[in-house]
């Protein structure tokens, strides 16, 4: 196992030196291979293209491109509007619509960062103004976008579905469920703040439902509602790939936002296409880093030491996913979740699957701690995203978020010890 703690030490050095998460595996990687001579330094840029060549990747930044589509496209600002109409009655019901914003825009986009940024600079505000404490309102947004990893579709499903060769399409099934769960707590545990928060309750909106508004803004938004349909409805129906939905979902979002809200201009392209490219980049280098470095640890024979280890001890598996699921919390405080996915889901599933544990079970206890592991400090993405549209400290929105992130965790180790969450609607 001296590999492994070579692999380990100088990956953790790096990251803790502040040095960034890819460049830290890829450069472990290398220190392996200069200190083992087990393989010439050329191996690892050939593992990390090797990882990338895999048509289900290429949904990646089509979903991303479809996030930013949507916020620049006046997508998102409408999808608000419509959840406000239809919950904005309830106590704290503005808390009640960033949440149902959240989950909708989860569903189109799969990703946490751009779910908290897209909802986040469009509530926040109004929460304030309407009683919420800021970094309550803007710890609640950072909370529900994290739904991004387990509504689907989700970027981590996809990964995870690569990685594993296992059915994406059954992945997204899995996540509906626990996704669903975390949603109502989130709504619950809002509506408890309202409660105890008379200046939050002050605010509820007490006018009679106005129908003819509500369609009306129905069929404003109706444009939106209609792309999960395409998305998921191409993906169950057979009729597309994810990768093909997420190509039709690109095309239908930019149609919307040029030709139907007329709010996206040819200039604004331009900035579109490169914060897509920025964003996609940074997750395919990371995933083509860890792809090389989680080879290495199979190919040298640590991987299998591991899972001979594992055995012999003959853990329950509700033990072994219970010891999994701490392992992966902890490397969620400080890794991307997506690095977390590709380097420890190769090592850990042979083991899973010797204890006869489901693959869609196992791949929804990676996904949730995926979603904790991006609301943790100290690499937490979805609070640097709040952060950048409230101004405030991270330590500020760690603690607005703590009342919304114990609902994560209980249907965390829900998913852990009840498999039959995970595979309800398969």
């Amino acid at each position: 196992m001296n590999g492994a703690v070579i692999l380990f030490i100088a990956m953790f050095i790096l990251i803790f030196m502040g040095v960034p998460v890819a460049f830290s595996i890829a450069a472990s990687s290398s220190v392996f291979l200069l200190i083992t001579q087990m393989k010439p330094l050329l191996i690892v840029p050939q593992r990390m293209l090797t990882g990338l060549d895999s048509f289900p990747y290429l949904a990646i930044p089509l979903f991303i491109l479809v996030g930013n589509l949507m916020d620049t496209g006046g997508i998102s600002r409408r999808l608000v509007n419509w959840a406000n109409l239809l919950a904005g009655g309830l106590p704290g019901g503005l808390g009640v619509v960033a949440v149902l914003a959240c989950t909708i825009f989860a569903a189109l986009t799969g990703s946490a960062p751009a779910t908290v940024a897209a909802i986040g600079s469009i509530m926040i505000a109004p929460m304030v103004e309407r009683g919420y404490d800021k970094k309550t309102a803007v710890g609640l947004c950072a909370a529900a976008g994290a739904l991004g990893p387990i509504i689907p579709p989700s970027i981590t499903m996809i990964v995870f579905g690569v990685t594993m060769s296992v059915s994406i399409p059954a992945m997204f099934l899995g996540g509906i469920v626990p996704g669903l769960l975390i949603a109502l707590l989130l709504i619950a545990a809002n509506m408890f703040h309202a409660f105890r928060h008379p200046e939050i309750l002050k605010h509820r909106r007490t006018e009679k439902m106005q129908w003819g508004v509500f369609f009306r803004t129905t069929l404003t938004t109706l444009p939106t509602l209609l792309l999960p349909v395409i998305i998921l409805g191409g993906i169950y129906s057979g009729m597309m790939t994810p990768t093909e939905s997420a190509s039709a979902a690109t095309i239908y979002a930019l149609i919307v936002g040029v030709f139907v809200y007329k709010e996206i201009k040819i200039k604004d392209l331009y900035m579109i296409l490169l914060e897509s490219g920025k964003s996609s980049a940074m997750i395919l280098f990371i995933i083509a880093t860890s792809t090389a470095f989680s080879w290495l640890f199979t190919f040298s024979g640590i991987s299998g030491q591991l899972v001979s280890t594992i055995i012999l001890m003959n853990p329950a598996p509700w033990l072994f996913l219970l010891i999994i699921a701490v392992i992966l919390l902890i490397f969620g405080t400080f890794l991307e979740g997506i690095a977390t996915c590709v380097l420890l889901v190769p090592v850990l599933w042979p083991i899973a699957q010797s204890l006869g544990i489901g693959a869609i079970h196992f791949g929804m206890v990676v996904c949730m701690a995926n979603v904790i592991g991006c609301m943790t400090p100290p690499v937490a993405v979805n609070l640097f995203a709040a952060a950048s549209v409230s101004k405030l400290k991270m330590g500020e929105i760690a603690k607005g978020e703590l009342p919304f992130f114990l609902g994560y965790c209980v249907v965390f180790f829900m998913i852990v010890l009840i498999p039959a969450l995970s595979t309800l609607l398969l």
